[in-house]
């Protein structure tokens, strides 16, 4: 399949060529993977045989300016079809030929020059319906942000969404747009580059008759007007909307009954004896008799044919020029770093509920312990007493500051399945993606912990001087940082909020146990030492006390003292810990390798994934 190379090709927005796609398939057959088979089949609604296909044998063809409607029963294999047309589905998976322009489809570029739209939104609820498509078209368009613009306003216009242009999204906590409003806005985030394959699944579902209409009919002005090749599953069309498609593919338990003109479909139900009543839609009724039409197709099961396993093996051998192996996106990466950090700013801001609870969490906490810790230092014979209130104080603050940042996992989960789906389409590299969202977090983590240590290290009366806060304040901040990546690494490899919460919990506590605090180095088993390591407590925890007892004024610092006489000075305690006033830097590093390397984890885990098709 050759693909345009150059930039202006893949721009959108109307007004230049429009590459024209046929998409034929020869013979494909898909059937259930055997893991899958045994454990899922029960959700096809039909018998779990040795080999269950999904299709079998089907010969199609998509041609340009035309729209070709998939039907047919629930469990048909209208979704699957459609998924292996739109390159979601490895092609490695699958028997027989899937051709663009007559060339083997390269799945890969393919989806780039394509729209996919799939029955479920996954939308920022907190955007509004025209940043929604601004963000989308910036991301997806060659040109500068007038280009853009120009583009979204079209669009709204098309898809009827003007009047709530500047409303956001909604989710079901916070009310917005209508569910068809969504849909809409769902298959213009895929319009917005004006692709020249449009694939949509159930696009009219969940939507009024007169906005299913309207949306038919722009689907239709795009198809005859642009020469774009639409293909799109549906369920129950309207007679009205069903006038609109130029072919129709009726499927039924996996197999081909028509492909042909709706005038086509009901010539034959004729043939096979059946009158179709009045003010009855013909596609609907064919659906309800696929069995009378089963009989015209041959009935047997799907036979290993060499002969085309061999064409396909030949077929998939062919080395594809590697100019259609280059990956092609809109923007360089620093300008997709730019636009992502801007709409993550947005979503950061607009999210009260999280800004504001960390925020008043931050100051409340700051206050409540540094009232609960705060003990005088000038009594001789408290300072034994206030020595280990401070320890105690710097456990219990990692223990704070490490699992309150753990309710961003669910804003985590929610983005993964939008950058799943927008990555997919070659919208923006991972990497901008993990970039972008460190980005934005780094000045909102550094005020919550300003937020909390400038009223709790004065009030539990730690050492007083400026330097010394600072230092605390960027341990504090560093703290709060590594777990934020950590969590962001975890939410990238858990399938959902639950197992997700279960993970993190229980890796955080396994790190405080290891941590040093309630069980010295030297005590921990050998096969378990290598947690100490890892452990985000013992770093932070160090930098606490050697900023405390360390330096100069540790040497002359008294933490306990019997019968008037000082028995225990800050550096000696620092020596009994295995300590040096050098790792007050060196544990800042590993901390900040700590950050480093959980954010390269979470872009491998989610550079697998966006890399990983369905199989």
């Amino acid at each position: 399949m050759e693909l345009p190379t150059k930039k202006s090709e893949y721009s959108g927005g109307g007004g230049g060529d429009i590459i024209r796609y046929r998409i034929r398939t020869e013979k494909i057959s898909y059937k259930l993977p055997s893991r899958v088979r045994e454990k899922y089949g029960w959700l096809l609604q039909r018998e779990v045989t040795p080999t269950t296909y999904i299709l079998k044998n089907i010969t199609c063809e998509a041609k340009a300016g035309e729209i070709s409607a998939i039907a047919g029963p629930s469990g048909a294999g209208k979704t699957t079809l459609l998924e292996i047309l739109a390159g979601m589905i490895p092609l490695k998976s699958v028997t027989g030929h899937v051709l663009v322009n007559d060339q083997p489809m390269n799945a890969k570029n393919f989806r780039r020059v394509s729209g996919y739209v799939t029955q479920d939104e996954a939308l920022f609820p907190l955007l509004t319906v025209e940043e929604t498509l601004m963000y989308s078209a910036r991301l997806r368009m060659h040109g500068g942000v007038d280009k853009a613009m120009s583009r979204v306003r079209e669009l709204l216009k098309e898809l009827g969404l003007e009047h709530v242009g500047n409303t956001r999204i909604g989710s079901e906590s916070n009310r917005g747009i209508s569910g068809g409003e969504k849909r809409r806005v769902s298959i213009g985030v895929d319009l917005v580059h004006d692709p020249a394959v449009l694939l949509l699944d159930e696009p009219t579902s969940g939507l009024d008759s007169a906005s299913a209409l309207h949306v038919a009919l722009l689907l239709k002005s795009m198809a005859s007007k642009q020469g774009k090749t639409i293909l799109l599953t549906i369920h129950q069309p309207g007679f009205r909307i069903l006038q609109l498609f130029d072919q129709i593919l009726l499927l039924s338990n996996g197999n081909l009954l028509h492909h042909g003109s709706l005038n086509q479909l009901e010539s034959r139900l004729g043939y096979a004896g059946y009158s179709i009543p009045r003010h009855v839609n013909v596609l609907e009724f064919a659906i309800e008799v696929t069995e009378a039409l089963v009989i015209s197709v041959e009935e047997s099961e799907v036979e290993d044919n060499s002969e085309l396993e061999e064409q396909c093996g030949l077929l998939r051998k062919n080395p594809i020029p590697s100019k259609e192996n280059k990956v092609l996106y809109a923007n360089p990466p620093l300008k997709e770093v730019l636009i992502l950090t801007q709409r993550f700013s947005k979503n950061i801001c607009r999210t009260k509920q999280l800004f504001a609870a960390r925020i008043i969490q931050a100051l409340f906490a700051g206050f409540v312990l540094g009232t609960i810790f705060m003990k005088s230092t000038h009594d001789d014979d408290l300072r034994r007493f206030v020595f280990h209130t401070q320890i105690g104080f710097f456990a219990f603050s990692l223990t704070f500051l490490l699992s309150s940042t753990t309710e961003g996992l669910p804003i985590y989960l929610q983005e993964r399945r939008i950058l799943m789906r927008e990555t997919s389409r070659g919208a923006y590299r991972v990497s901008s993606y993990v970039i972008s969202n460190t980005l934005v977090f780094l000045p909102f983590l550094l005020i919550v912990a300003f937020l909390y240590t400038t009223p709790v290290y004065w009030l539990v009366g730690l050492r007083r001087e400026f330097d010394g806060f600072l230092y605390f304040s960027l341990v504090v901040w560093m703290v709060i940082l590594m777990s934020n990546s950590y969590v962001a690494c975890f939410s990238a490899l858990v399938p959902n909020f639950i197992s997700g919460t279960t993970l993190v919990a229980g890796l955080m506590g396994s790190f405080f146990l290891f941590s040093g605090y309630f069980i010295s180095k030297e005590d921990i088993p050998r096969y378990w030492i290598f947690m100490h390591y890892l452990s985000l407590f013992k770093y932070p925890f160090e930098c606490f006390i050697i900023n405390e007892y360390g330096g100069e004024k540790g040497r002359h610092r008294c933490l306990a003292s019997l019968g008037g006489q000082c028995v225990l000075y800050g550096d000696e305690f620092l020596v009994q810990k295995g300590l040096k006033q050098s790792q007050k830097w060196s544990n800042l590093g590993v901390m900040l390798g700590f950050i480093l390397g959980y954010r390269i984890l979470c872009f491998l885990i989610l550079w697998c994934r966006t890399n990983r098709t369905r199989s």
